[in-house]
């Protein structure tokens, strides 16, 4: 009669914890025998098993039984026939899988290497962004071209592209960055070329977008008008007719594309809230533009239909996200000029104003700003300074 075979260890639950114990440490080294495991508060059929292995007693009540591996392994072989390594079945080869993600990234940071921006801050800061917080390593087992990403930047920025044509253009799909990780990965990149945070909803990525001279679409990118009157075409009777009557109007870019328009005013506020130019209804016939944040490509079509000599007069709110936009548009547009976008008006109001957040950058039309700014630590938004704008509105 033969003796009973001794219990299958993968299946008794006194060897349950000591065996997934065994497995963790062999995949985390790679299969090495030359460690322990240990197990806390043990049950008494796992006090017994250790027992049976290490042949030396342990008291009830012990609080951490500890086995060496290699003990381990020669009580399989001798009980069952079989070592540790089959006992337990296939196992992860960690050490190997750190070493292929190192291969694999590296190759994904010689690809970012590559691009015309390579050098830029910006850019530096998304890759490693995404080098410090496994980003690349996702890319590379998700099996994400960042070659496409890198073709994505590279060109831009873009002449006021639609994104479907872009995308056809550079990846041979129209909807290459409607959506999924390569959109994904393009917006974290402008935004850090922007300084602004992730997107959070459609209206901030359109506005990424916008930023990056792509339009996603040409109905959805509006700017806000009030007295702004024009030549030209249906567009231009409309925007004439509404100044009149002192009625604010929404354009789409669409609508600009539509046929070419000549504001004939001599001058164009522009402010950054809706409640600016809804409080200026009904103080001023002035014309004013309203960006509704950062300024969408419809903002900058209609800004390109004033005349040479029209004076833009640009603000913001107070807080780095506003200068930085001040400053690009005093950058971008020649007769451009800020409008109680001063030292003098944001000391007047910085007591009051909120916390001061993000990334501090420079207001070259007066450095004395940035300096003020970071020393208040406070921003000033333009509801705060509402009497202010009024009056420069309706004053002749």
């Amino acid at each position: 009669m033969h003796p009973p075979s001794p219990p299958d260890p993968l299946t008794t639950p006194a060897w349950r914890r000591l065996l997934d114990a065994a497995r963790r440490s062999l995949e985390r080294t790679g299969g090495s025998l030359d460690g322990n495991v240990s197990i806390a508060a043990p049950t008494d059929d796992e006090r017994l098993v250790v027992i049976g292995i290490t042949g030396v007693y342990r008291p009830t009540g012990v609080a951490r039984l500890t086995v060496r591996l290699a003990d381990l392994d020669a009580h399989l072989r001798a009980a069952h026939g079989a070592g540790l390594v089959a006992v337990l079945g296939p196992l992860r080869d960690r050490p190997g899988e750190r070493r292929r993600a190192g291969v694999e990234r590296d190759a994904l940071l010689s690809v970012a290497a590559g691009s015309r921006h390579a050098a830029s801050p910006w850019y530096e800061e998304w890759v490693e962004g995404m080098r410090r917080d496994g980003t690349l390593t996702r890319i590379a087992r998700g099996g994400i071209d960042l070659r496409a990403v890198v073709t994505v930047l590279d060109a831009l920025p873009a002449a006021e592209e639609p994104m479907p044509a872009f995308a056809e253009r550079l990846l041979g799909d129209t909807k290459a960055l409607a959506d999924g990780p390569l959109r994904g990965l393009t917006l974290r990149a402008l935004a850090s070329w922007h300084q602004v945070p992730m997107p959070a909803g459609a209206e901030e990525e359109r506005a990424l977008w916008d930023l990056a001279g792509v339009v996603p679409d040409d109905l959805a990118s509006q700017v806000l008008v009030l007295n702004v009157p024009a030549s030209g075409g249906l567009l231009g009777s409309w925007l004439t007719e509404a100044a009149a009557a002192r009625v604010p109007v929404r354009v789409t870019l669409h609508q600009l594309r539509l046929t070419p328009i000549t504001l004939t005013c001599t001058e164009v506020f522009v402010c950054e809230n809706p409640a600016v130019l809804r409080a200026a209804v009904a103080a001023t016939s002035r014309p004013l533009i309203c960006t509704e944040g950062v300024p969408s490509t419809a903002v900058h079509a209609l800004l390109r239909a004033a005349g040479p000599d029209t004076a833009i007069r640009w603000r913001n709110d107070f807080d780095w996200t506003g200068v930085r936009i001040t400053g690009a548009a005093l950058a971008r547009y020649p007769t451009a000029v800020p409008w109680r976008m001063d030292a003098a008006t944001y000391a007047a109001h910085a007591a009051s104003g909120v916390a001061l957040a993000g990334t501090s950058t420079a207001t070259p039309w007066e450095p004395t700003l940035a300096d003020m700014m970071i020393r208040s630590g406070r921003a000033v938004m333009e509801e705060r300074i509402l009497p202010l704008l009024l009056q420069d509105l309706s004053s002749s």
